[in-house]
């Protein structure tokens, strides 16, 4: 949902538009960006995705980016539409596992919504190529944990990914799908996208898990639009 919207009748609209351009009847998932507290309540962006299910723009309906409270405010109103709420977007990797701390992820599975996990990654840094010696380009400090203070961790990884014959990466990426989310990461090549897909069909160990768990980090969270 672009960040403009401040009605409810212009979320249909604009999903309306999108599917023009896109040649498209309907798209799988119709997801909130974030709660825009500051433009409208979570119960009138709720109604507006409630609208566009109805209309049949859209398979299903999801949020991004929400607290434990405001998935239930969320899935209140569509429940009274009897619209299921199917998804949550939130950052969660070992560099942030705040949702997985903060009740997020015990509601979610209450209300039978799906957590979907941005940055699975840490942008890079959970792929083990960056160290204190060769630091993420640019200004990638997406999260407070600083790369030195990640090392430990990126050592237990590496570890537990020669034991499985799999990447550093892939095992950041199971441990997620270990936890019942769902991975979202980027790919910008054909290789990429098949050490992304090499995260599947194994499992980690239960004692590997709890390892990580161990020396995975909170993470810091914007409050201005990172509610979940």
């Amino acid at each position: 949902m672009p960040w403009h919207l401040n009605a409810r009748c212009q979320l249909v609209t604009s999903l309306k538009e999108s599917l023009e351009r896109l040649q498209m009847e309907k798209v799988d998932l119709f997801q909130i960006h974030g709660p825009a507290l500051s433009v409208r309540s979570i119960e009138h962006l709720a109604e507006g995705l409630a609208d566009a299910y109805d209309a049949g723009l859209t398979t299903a309906v999801g949020v991004s980016n929400f607290n434990a409270k405001e998935i239930r405010r969320a899935h209140e109103v569509l429940t009274k539409r009897n619209v299921p709420l199917t998804s949550n977007q939130v950052e969660f990797s070992l560099l942030r596992m705040a949702p997985m701390e903060n009740g997020l992820f015990s509601t979610c599975a209450e209300l039978g919504v799906q957590i979907l996990a941005y940055s699975p990654l840490g942008m890079g840094r959970l792929t083990g190529k960056y160290t204190p010696q060769n630091p993420p380009p640019g200004n990638r400090r997406f999260g407070n944990v600083p790369i030195e203070q990640m090392q430990p961790l990126l050592e237990k990884m590496k570890t537990i990914a020669d034991v499985h014959n799999k990447t550093t990466s892939q095992v950041a990426l199971n441990w997620i799908i270990c936890k019942g989310a769902i991975p979202i990461p980027g790919a910008k090549n054909e290789k990429q996208a098949e050490q992304n897909a090499g995260a599947l069909g194994w499992q980690l160990t239960k004692e590997e898990i709890e390892e990580l768990d161990k020396m995975g980090f909170s993470g810091s969270t914007n409050f201005i639009w990172q509610h979940g």
